[in-house]
């Protein structure tokens, strides 16, 4: 049951005008093929499947040679090649565009355009809706994505959470929609101090009444009548997969089928580690500092995009969070970050983990962590050789559907592994 995949995309996708800045996590296997851009010469796409306890005994088409697990555990930096590159563009649309790309386009009032909502839903094969949820940390802003058509069976549940500084209202639908039209109804909320949710905007000075606001919005989903007794899927994004790591943690056994994390923030990459003396200094304010924008900016975005155009409509969401981090928002990511590592053995649900080994803004290493010390039994670790952060949103047509591809297989197999027809609901 336990797998692990790695991709290798064509190598021109590996165009240096896409790659903005050097991230380091740990030392550099030389011999590893998504380390070493040496080893990147091969043309075709590659598939080597790697089971938990033994070696690969499988070879899809490709001439390369296998990558075992061993390797990919000692092996996390990014290389990038070609030549010196501009840095990030910046995190206001209003702002000049760096020299390397072209004007950013006007702010639209979707992402999609200025199609109605309810029109574009329908042309994308979904129904749709939205609301606000009460939690006793504050009320946070929801949407729901379900099939088109109201008398096909639902397969499961599937509740999002987004990533540091966006929101459910702007690109990271795409996956909500995407999730909806294979038969999925699909839910999400707006962290706290993000999008339309109540909060200092970017602030997330508690993590874990964070993961409890949006978790008891989707426990009184995964309760109601019409879904008790279907499959309950869990999907997090970036930060998101960290919130829901914590909400895994909170909830009671047996609660979630499984877990889908899409480049997870278990591992932070060494150069975006916030300062022990700023953490420090600031902290000697006694809390007063703990909201301040204060922090250095790493220009995340440019290390999470690997399209230039999706790029480019991502900057104009306006309700992204472009300002400094916030002291309390950093504090926090590296004590839950540490948290998590050391409590890997506690996940027994199954799970899928997917990771860009190009990642600038998480660090693979954490995806394999938790494949290597997770107790589940039924467990997938999915590498993609050169694609950066954000899988969907960001990536090339071609390689974000292969993702989605990869995504689709595994839940489907889940669904109907662990759905009424097995369990006997």
């Amino acid at each position: 049951m336990s797998q692990q995949l790695f991709w290798t995309p064509h190598k021109s996708f590996f165009n240096a005008s896409h790659l903005l800045g050097t991230q380091h996590c740990l030392a550099v296997n030389p011999r590893s093929r998504f380390t070493n851009p040496l080893h990147r010469s091969n043309p075709h796409f590659t598939n080597a499947y790697i089971n938990s306890s033994t070696n690969p005994v499988h070879r899809s088409n490709s001439p390369s040679p296998y990558i075992n697990s061993s390797t990919c555990l000692s092996a996390c930096s990014v290389v990038r090649k070609g030549k010196k590159v501009q840095p990030p563009p910046p995190s206001s649309s209003t702002m000049p565009p760096p020299p390397n790309l072209p004007p950013l386009p006007p702010a639209t009032t979707f992402f999609w355009g200025e199609t109605p909502e309810e029109e574009f839903y329908k042309t994308q094969g979904v129904r749709h809706s939205k609301s606000y949820f009460e939690t006793p940390n504050g009320k946070i802003f929801t949407q729901s994505w379900l099939p088109l058509d109201e008398d096909q069976p639902v397969k499961a549940a599937v509740f999002m959470t987004h990533g540091y500084g966006s929101d459910t209202s702007w690109c990271f639908q795409k996956i909500c929609i995407e999730y909806a039209k294979w038969g999925y109804a699909v839910f999400a909320a707006d962290l706290l101090g993000h999008g339309r949710s109540e909060g200092l905007h970017g602030y997330l000075g508690d993590m874990d009444k964070v993961a409890a606001s949006s978790l008891s919005y989707f426990l009184s989903v995964r309760r109601s009548e019409t879904y008790c007794k279907l499959p309950a899927f869990l999907f997090g994004e970036s930060m998101g997969g960290m919130i829901t790591m914590l909400m895994y943690f909170q909830s009671e056994p047996d609660t979630w089928t499984g877990l889908i994390f899409s480049a997870p923030l278990f591992v932070i990459p060494e150069n975006m580690i916030p300062s022990k003396l700023h953490l420090t200094m600031y902290g000697l304010l006694f809390g007063f500092a703990d909201t301040w924008a204060a922090m250095p900016d790493n220009k995340m975005v440019g290390k999470a995009i690997r399209d230039p155009e999706k790029l480019k409509i991502i900057a104009v969401n306006p309700k992204r969070y472009a300002g400094r981090p916030r002291v309390g928002t950093m504090r926090e990511v590296v004590r839950v970050t540490n948290y998590i590592q050391k409590n890997f053995a506690k996940v027994t649900a199954p799970f899928l983990t997917l990771h860009g080994t190009a990642d600038g803004v998480t660090c693979p290493t954490g995806s394999q962590m938790l494949y290597e010390k997770a107790l589940s039994k039924d467990k997938s670790l999915k590498l993609y050789e050169g694609m950066y952060h954000s899988l969907i949103q960001g990536e090339p047509d071609e390689a974000a559907n292969l993702v989605l591809a990869d995504m689709r297989a595994w839940i489907d197999e889940k669904a109907e592994k662990y759905g009424p027809k097995s369990n006997g609901n």
